[in-house]
């Protein structure tokens, strides 16, 4: 019978109960490299072994992290032994463990209401807080995402990570002043801190800071090594998307090809960076060859996911663009048979309610049906926050749907939409060229 190791404790100082001492290297890997963005938490797996509850759960959590319907599969193995192992461990690991488990089981709202307890009683437990921020962005909650974040801060308040975290929440609840202070505190803690200059390039995107941040994200792109394959995707993505507002296209096509895609092909977080970077440059008018066919390849399995509608969304989209027009069809056909089989009150609201309708939107899309089109994007769009995903990233179907307006001929409407956002960004060279064309077509001057 395995022992217990004494007095063993995570870099952060939470105590941990693990039959084998060395492990606690393992999930020290786990816990900085989640909160850091890096890589390295995938080193927990080589403790596996090690049938302690904390050493389980962090496994279960990164094959959850998968975003596929086999995910819950291939972690429950590793739940279970940890719920096995539960009884001998903290009553903090505990809940660390029911937590886990209550998202392998597809219970989301209990995976959130256990983060929000851990982060009251134990709030330097930051792996917990950033898991129960993930659920929570993904529900669309970004005012959850903040106070989970607000909590630690008197316990954690050294930590650039925690900063970071903040500083999502702050931009994510439209505090661009607060998110910007968080950001550049955190980078001042720690330069290397990918999710506080992601959270910076948010806001200056979102102020229109168009030069201002594409020189941001140059400047720190030097710290973007050892990081999981989304972080340095997405963030070279947010630097696409400061080039695409310059109208740089060829160099936007670039990046999507040396730095979007290619790191994991088969992660579906890589998966809709590419998918989202190449539907932009094609609503910019920017040729961009074979590439769908290789993004396709990959998208064929997700058939039957149906994790996030966020991802459902984007991979229809995908098909679409590629032309995959059965596979599409038979992917929308699972949007409509899961959310209709949906039970819990606000999963069905949000799969029902704003999932199908946007799919639907998105199918009449790709066929150029631009009325069908308008009319889905439409009904969804203004309830667009509740599939998750951030600002930037669900900003993509609102430029499907202007599109969509411009093709049918709804020139009015189009102006309404696309002036105010001119407004805003002033250096935006894509918005400035949409509102030549729109103006152009209603008579009026630029």
């Amino acid at each position: 019978m395995q022992g217990r190791a004494p007095s063993l404790a995570d870099s952060l100082g939470n105590p941990l109960t693990l039959h084998h001492a060395g492990s606690v290297d393992a999930v020290n890997d786990f816990v900085e490299g989640f909160i850091a963005c890096e890589a390295r938490a995938v080193n927990v797996l080589q403790a596996a072994g090690d049938t302690s509850a904390m050493v389980q759960a962090c496994c279960a959590a990164l094959h959850m992290f998968a975003e596929s319907a086999e995910a819950p599969g291939n972690a429950r193995p590793f739940i279970t032994q940890a719920l096995t192992s539960a009884p001998q461990a903290s009553e903090r690991e505990q809940r660390f463990v029911a937590a886990v488990a209550a998202w392998v089981d597809g219970n989301v709202p209990r995976a959130i209401a256990l983060h929000e307890e851990q982060a009251r009683l134990h709030p330097r437990d930051l792996a917990s807080l950033k898991l129960g921020q993930y659920h929570l962005f993904n529900r669309g909650d970004s005012p959850g995402m903040l106070r989970l974040a607000s909590q630690a801060l008197p316990a954690a308040a050294e930590v650039p990570y925690l900063h970071g975290m903040l500083a999502f929440g702050w931009e994510q609840c439209h505090r661009l002043q607060e998110a910007e202070a968080a950001a550049r505190h955190a980078i001042a803690l720690c330069r290397k801190e990918p999710w506080a200059q992601h959270a910076l390039a948010h806001v200056m995107l979102t102020q229109g800071r168009i030069h201002e941040g594409a020189a941001f994200m140059a400047s720190v792109s030097d710290t973007w090594t050892g990081l999981n394959s989304f972080m340095v995707t997405h963030n070279w993505w947010h630097q696409a998307l400061f080039l695409l507002e310059q109208d740089l296209h060829a160099e936007a096509l670039h990046l999507y090809d040396t730095q979007v895609w290619g790191v994991v092909k088969e992660y579906s977080q890589d998966q809709i960076n590419a998918i989202s970077l190449l539907v932009r440059l094609e609503l910019a008018g920017m040729d961009v060859g074979d590439r769908w066919a290789d993004v396709a390849r990959h998208l064929a399995a997700r058939g039957q996911d149906q994790v996030l509608p966020f991802l459902d969304l984007q991979y229809l989209l995908g098909l679409g663009r590629a032309g995959e027009h059965a596979a599409a069809a038979r992917l929308l056909a699972h949007i409509e048979a899961h959310a209709a089989s949906r039970t819990e009150a606000q999963e069905r609201a949000v799969w029902q309610g704003v999932c199908v309708p946007a799919a639907r939107g998105i199918r009449a899309f790709a066929q150029e049906q631009w009325g069908d089109a308008v009319a889905g994007l439409g009904q969804a769009l203004p309830q667009l926050v509740e599939i998750g995903g951030s600002h930037a990233q669900r900003d993509l179907f609102s430029q499907l749907y202007l599109h969509a307006l411009q093709c049918n001929g709804q020139w009015a409407s189009a102006q309404n939409l696309l002036q105010p956002q001119c407004n805003a960004q002033p250096q935006s060279r894509r918005l400035a060229r949409q509102m030549h064309t729109v103006n152009t077509a209603l008579g009026l001057p630029d």
